[in-house]
C-alpha cells in the first residue's frame, strides 16, 4: 500500500493521529464483544436453547469468521483502508443487534454467523492497520493496542453487567449500544491512515497458506485465545449454573476478567522489554494454568471469580507477542501476520461451541478442565516466540510488539 506525504514532519503527526484513531476503532469493537457476552445467559434463555444447542449456534460465530475474514484484504485493496475500515466497523457494531433478536436456535445460527463474519472482517482491517502504525512510529504499540480492545470489552461488559442487575431486555440494550458505537466508530475512523494500492498492485488472493512458522506461533495463540473466547462467552453462565449466583453476580464475573485482561495489557510493553516475550508467556502460562484450577475446583463464587481474573492476566500479552513473532518469523511479516490471525481469532471463535459440547456431554467444570490443559501448554511451547536469527525484513517496514531490537533508537 502506498502512504505519500512530502513533509516528515506532517507524515510524522498525521501518524500520531492514526494511533490514537486506530485504539479508539480498537475500543469500539471490543466494547461490541463486551456487550454480547455479558447477555449471553439472556439469549439462551430467551431463545430456550440447552447448553449443547447454545454452543452449537456459537459455533456458526466461527463459520461466519474463518469465511469472511480472507476477503478483508481485498475490501481493503478495493477502497482503501479507511473507508474499508469505517464500513466494516459499522457492520460490526450493527450486527450487535442480531443475537438478542433471535427468537429460536436456527435463526439464532443465522445470527451468529452474521456477527461472526463482521467482526472477523474488521478486526483483520484494524489489525492490518495497527501493524502499520506501529512499523511507522518504529516502536512497540500493538500490545497497546489490543489493551485498549479490553478496555472497550470492559466498558461493555460494565454496562452490560448494570442492564442485567437491573433486569433490563437485551434487545433494547444492545440496539441502544450498536447506535452509540457505529456513531463512535465512524468519527474514530476519520483520522486512520488512507492507505491505497499502486497502479500496479496486485489485488491481494482470496485464500494463501500461511507459512510454516506461524502456524507454529499461531499453535500459541491458539491456546491463549481458546482461554479467552471460552471465559468471555462462558464464565457468566459458568457462575450461574455451576455455582447459582445471580444474573448480575454472574455477569460481575466477566467484567472482572476483561479488568484484568486490560491492565496486563496495557502494561504488556513494558512487562516484555524487561522480561523478554519467552519468559512472559511461560509465567502467563503458568498463571493461566493456576487459575483454571482454582475456576474447576471453586466451591465459592468468590474463587471462581479469583480464577477468572488469574486466567486473564496470564493470557493477556499473548497475541500481541504472537503478532510480533510472525513480524520477525520471515521476509513476508504480513502473510504471516495474516496466518497467525486466523489461527489465533478462529480459536477464539470456536471455543464457545466446543465448550458448550463438552459441557453437554460432560458438565461445564469438565470443560474448563480441558481450558487449563491448553494453558498449560503455552508454558510448553512458549520458546518458538523466540526471535529467529533467519532473515528479517527490513527495519523500516517490521517494527512489531514486544520483539527484542539490539539496535538503538534514536
Amino acid at each position: 500500500m502506498a502512504y505519500g506525504m512530502a513533509d516528515g514532519t506532517h507524515v510524522s503527526q498525521e501518524v500520531k493521529r492514526a494511533r490514537y484513531a486506530v485504539a479508539a476503532v480498537f475500543c469500539i469493537h471490543g466494547s461490541v464483544t463486551g456487550s454480547f457476552a455479558t447477555r449471553v445467559p439472556w439469549i439462551q434463555d430467551h431463545t430456550g436453547v440447552s447448553a449443547g444447542q447454545l454452543g452449537f449456534a456459537l459455533a456458526f460465530t466461527a463459520f461466519g469468521a474463518a469465511v469472511a475474514m480472507p476477503l478483508s484484504g481485498r475490501v481493503t485493496h478495493r477502497y482503501g483502508s479507511r473507508t474499508a475500515l469505517r464500513g466494516l466497523l459499522a457492520l460490526w457494531t450493527l450486527a450487535l443487534v442480531l443475537p438478542a433478536l433471535a427468537p429460536n436456535l436456527w435463526t439464532l445460527c443465522l445470527a451468529m454467523f452474521t456477527y461472526g463474519a463482521t467482526s472477523g472482517m474488521a478486526d483483520v482491517a484494524m489489525n492490518a492497520l495497527g501493524v502499520e502504525v506501529e512499523q511507522r512510529l518504529h516502536r512497540s504499540i500493538m500490545s497497546s493496542l489490543h489493551g485498549m480492545w479490553s478496555a472497550g470489552a470492559l466498558i461493555g461488559s460494565a454496562a452490560g453487567t448494570l442492564a442485567a442487575h437491573l433486569g433490563s431486555d437485551a434487545r433494547v440494550h444492545h440496539v441502544l449500544a450498536a447506535l452509540v458505537l457505529t456513531v463512535l466508530g465512524a468519527v474514530a475512523c476519520r483520522w486512520v491512515l488512507d492507505l491505497r494500492p499502486t497502479e500496479d498492485e496486485e489485488p491481494p488472493p482470496r485464500f494463501a497458506l500461511p507459512p510454516r512458522a506461524a502456524l507454529l506461533i499461531g499453535a500459541v495463540g491458539f491456546c491463549a485465545v481458546f482461554a479467552e473466547g471460552a471465559s468471555l462467552d462462558w464464565s457468566a453462565v459458568y457462575l450461574r449454573d455451576q455455582l447459582d449466583t445471580s444474573a448480575g453476580l454472574a455477569a460481575a464475573c466477566t467484567t472482572g476478567f476483561m479488568l484484568t485482561m486490560a491492565v496486563a495489557r496495557l502494561a504488556g510493553d513494558v512487562t516484555v522489554n524487561r522480561f523478554g516475550a519467552v519468559r512472559t508467556v511461560r509465567a502467563g502460562g503458568a498463571l493461566a494454568a493456576a487459575g483454571g484450577l482454582l475456576i474447576v475446583l471453586a466451591g465459592h463464587p468468590a474463587v471462581a471469580m479469583g480464577g477468572f481474573a488469574m486466567m486473564g492476566l496470564g493470557i493477556a500479552v499473548v497475541v500481541p507477542l504472537c503478532f510480533a513473532a510472525a513480524g520477525h518469523s520471515g521476509p513476508n511479516p504480513s502473510q504471516a501476520i495474516a496466518g497467525v490471525a486466523t489461527v489465533t481469532y478462529t480459536s477464539g471463535l470456536i471455543a464457545p461451541s466446543l465448550i458448550g459440547g463438552v459441557a453437554e456431554a460432560t458438565s461445564l467444570m469438565v470443560s474448563f478442565g480441558v481450558v487449563t490443559v491448553l494453558a498449560c501448554g503455552l508454558v510448553a511451547f512458549a520458546g518458538v516466540l523466540r526471535p529467529s536469527e533467519g532473515p528479517r525484513a527490513k527495519p523500516a517496514e517490521v517494527s512489531p510488539a514486544g520483539a527484542a531490537d539490539p539496535a538503538p533508537k534514536p
